[in-house]
């Protein structure tokens, strides 16, 4: 793999901060720039603490870091669109989102745990 882009887990969390970003614009409009733009910074904060690690990842200790990062900010994501979808009974499109959320912190746990136990130093057999 040559660039985090390549990364799974990273494409995943693109495509979700992009659905974010256009679900929370649904929101009642006081409520885009409270609840609407701590959603979007967090979901965005996902795809960038993977592409940050990912620059590290000559560092291991580094790398994981950031991929925690990105994990603790997905978890932010599904406790943000729970309560939307409690305080505007929106349950259309968020409950999808947070299983979605759901899956892509799956795939941050296990890649962790491959970088724990499997990374190398860039350049070197993986």
């Amino acid at each position: 793999m040559s660039s985090y882009k390549d990364l799974e887990i990273y494409k995943m969390a693109f495509e979700l901060a992009i659905e974010v970003h256009y679900l929370s614009l649904k929101l009642p409009s006081f409520e885009k720039f409270e609840q609407g733009s701590q959603i979007r910074r967090s979901s965005k904060s996902i795809k960038d603490q993977i592409a940050e690690g990912y620059g590290r990842r000559r560092y291991k200790a580094d790398f994981i870091k950031f991929l925690i990062y990105a994990q603790a900010s997905c978890d932010e994501c599904v406790s943000q669109a729970e309560m939307i979808a409690q305080l505007y009974n929106e349950t259309k499109g968020w409950k999808e989102l947070i299983e979605k959320y759901n899956l892509l912190g799956k795939k941050l746990n296990r890649f962790i745990q491959y970088v724990e136990q499997s990374w190398n130093k860039p350049g070197t057999r993986n």
